[in-house]
């Protein structure tokens, strides 16, 4: 079976459950909305809102979240950044070892990196993102030994913020054979990296995954448009349109995947596990209609607790559904 190694930043989350929208706007947090922060910010916005509302914390970071999602669907999956030398780096890799995903991390004297997720009571999801440590990883840093053993290599979107160390390391894994994946992760975050995202889906990604406002920032296309457009210029291209599903696109072959009916509680991680959940059944070699129904799953699962982490009990709930499909 083939294995997928991921690449992403690894990041600590920290949950907190807003009672409403009006600290987002006091903040400048564009609700639903990936913003990066310098260590004194993030440090502030943390206190302030323990204080008023409380947290929790996990493990997080979107190519880490699919990571952890794919092993525990019996894919070998590793993930590959930088943590700092302290206990949140510790914290980060000792969850990982816990979700059976292979860590291959490096290290720096920069603290580790952390976000703050802000639910509000629609479910709806605003990061307040600190890179740290993750933030130093370096073109230098990327050896092609990295890839062996690996077919398909996860990139999570946000590092078009690392331009130089982000296309050697997708032109390397490409070198090595493996496919090239790819999930958007922010609507803002594509709209200022359009061009290089462009470039990247063109000439070395071979599957996109994007929700409509990503896939139209993308395109300035509606979603079924968009989804043609990407599949143009990848093998595969998935659009998710939210509580109407998604659409995935493999050459001439359009398929669309219903919605599921949840309790929507956090929308964290949806679209992270959604890829989990398809690529679990693309490396198992279902077609793509299975593929898409068991992302709908997990996504739907997800939604339902908060954060991006689930327990026994509901990956049991998980794995029961799927083997119905």
């Amino acid at each position: 079976m083939k294995k997928i190694l991921g690449i992403g930043s690894a990041l600590v989350d920290i949950l907190t459950q807003l009672p409403d929208e009006q600290i987002l706007n006091e903040l400048n947090l564009p609700k639903g909305s990936m913003t990066y922060v310098n260590a004194d910010d993030i440090v502030s916005i943390g206190q302030r809102l323990e204080q008023q509302y409380g947290n929790q914390r996990a493990s997080g970071g979107s190519a880490a979240n699919t990571m952890s999602g794919l092993a525990r669907l019996g894919i070998e999956a590793g993930f590959l950044s930088k943590i700092g030398h302290d206990e949140v780096g510790e914290f980060f890799k000792k969850q990982m070892v816990e979700t059976n995903v292979k860590p291959q991390l490096l290290t720096t004297t920069t603290p580790s990196g952390r976000v703050i997720a802000m639910v509000t009571p629609d479910g709806e999801r605003t990061f307040a993102t600190c890179l740290g440590a993750a933030a130093e990883m370096r073109a230098d840093d990327i050896t092609a030994e990295l890839f062996d053993g690996w077919d398909i290599f996860y990139v999570e979107g946000y590092l078009v913020a690392n331009p130089t160390m982000l296309r050697k390391a997708i032109e390397t894994a490409k070198a090595k054979g493996l496919t090239i994946a790819i999930d958007l992760a922010s609507y803002n975050v594509v709209e200022e990296s359009r061009d290089f995202l462009m470039e990247l889906v063109e000439n070395y990604v071979d599957i996109v995954f994007a929700n409509e406002q990503e896939a139209k920032a993308l395109t300035g296309l509606e979603p079924e448009a968009a989804l043609h457009f990407i599949a143009d210029r990848c093998q595969i291209a998935v659009v998710k349109v939210g509580a109407k599903g998604a659409f995935v696109q493999r050459g001439n072959e359009i398929v669309s995947i219903p919605p599921m009916q949840a309790d929507v509680v956090d929308t964290t991680g949806a679209g992270d596990m959604w890829a989990a959940g398809f690529l679990a059944g693309l490396v198992k070699g279902e077609n793509l209609e299975k593929c898409g129904m068991m992302g709908a799953i997990v996504a739907k699962n997800i939604i339902e607790v908060v954060g991006a982490k689930m327990d026994e009990q509901r990956w049991g709930k998980i794995h029961e559904a799927i083997a119905t499909l």
